[in-house]
């Protein structure tokens, strides 16, 4: 019986005979030219000998020199409401004059759950969840994660 085994074993492994190209003559390797290396690669270096370019290529010269106009309107104006709390009259908040921050963020307080929350109350109200309902959705999912997250997770410290 273990005879019968041996030959099954034997004729499954069995490989036919390779000729292995490896023992070859450096002519026959040098037959097909040289051998290319580094293809594609240019040294930044020129190394051939004296001559300093023998290329056509320009040499990057020093952009000309312009003075700043310091009394741009831009910055001129620069940080003129940074002290209307302190200088002036309490008629202006100095959350109301945050023009280049967006309306949900001006003069929020709160964590990421709160930020979050009043996004999507001032944002309901427009075309915003049907011009981008993918944005729309991550807010919501987020929002419904940190609820859950926030009543499972945290602490309550009520005492009976």
């Amino acid at each position: 019986m273990s005879w019968i085994r041996r030959k099954i074993i034997s004729a499954v492994s069995w490989v036919p005979q390779v000729t292995q190209v490896r023992f070859r003559y450096h002519a026959e390797r040098r037959a097909n030219g040289p051998l290319v290396r580094r293809y594609g690669y240019k040294d930044p270096l020129d190394i051939r000998g004296l001559l300093p370019r023998q290329n056509q290529k320009r040499i990057a010269e020093q952009p000309i020199y312009r003075p700043t106009d310091n009394w741009s309107e831009r910055r001129a104006l620069f940080g003129q409401n940074d002290y209307i709390d302190i200088l002036g009259d309490d008629s202006l908040h100095p959350t109301r004059i945050l023009y280049n921050t967006p309306s949900w963020l001006r003069g929020a307080k709160g964590g990421e759950m709160q930020m979050l929350i009043r996004k999507r109350k001032i944002w309901g109200k427009g075309i915003f969840p049907i011009s981008n309902p993918t944005r729309w959705n991550d807010i919501r999912k987020r929002i419904k994660f940190l609820y859950n997250f926030l009543n499972r997770k945290t602490r309550t410290y009520i005492k009976n």
